[in-house]
């Protein structure tokens, strides 16, 4: 069986990572919605073809590593109303993965405002 791209996974289970956020000529396995969206590794599944190359009955090689990522619901969809610790798992593949340093990712900024509660009376 052939090597993988690089010898040893470039992420570990904890690293915060950023979806790529680039176009897509052709088939691809990285779902739009998570562009740009950061999340954690929380599991490294081995390296396996390139199912974006199998595609198009080429024979996936270089292998990649494939990573279970972890993303905040409320990261991902701004008027998401389910319960704050909600989260969505997807596996993505080492290309399309970029190691990110700042705790909060640009697009946080664009989330709802949270809603204005009332204010406890003084009385």
């Amino acid at each position: 069986m052939a090597r993988p791209s690089s010898l040893q996974p470039r992420f570990t289970v904890g690293s915060p990572v950023a979806i790529a956020n680039r176009p897509a000529v052709g088939h691809c396995r990285t779902p739009h919605y998570l562009r740009g969206r950061a999340g954690v590794v929380v599991a490294v599944q081995g390296a396996h073809p390139d199912a974006e190359r199998l595609a198009y009955h080429k024979p996936g090689l270089p292998l990649e590593y494939i990573y279970k990522i972890r993303f905040r619901q409320t990261h991902l969809w701004p008027h998401y109303r389910g319960n704050p610790s909600d989260h969505l798992e997807a596996d993505i593949t080492e290309s399309w993965l970029d190691p990110r340093t700042r705790r909060r990712p640009a697009h946080d900024a664009l989330r709802a405002r949270p809603r204005r509660g009332r204010r406890p009376s003084s009385s």
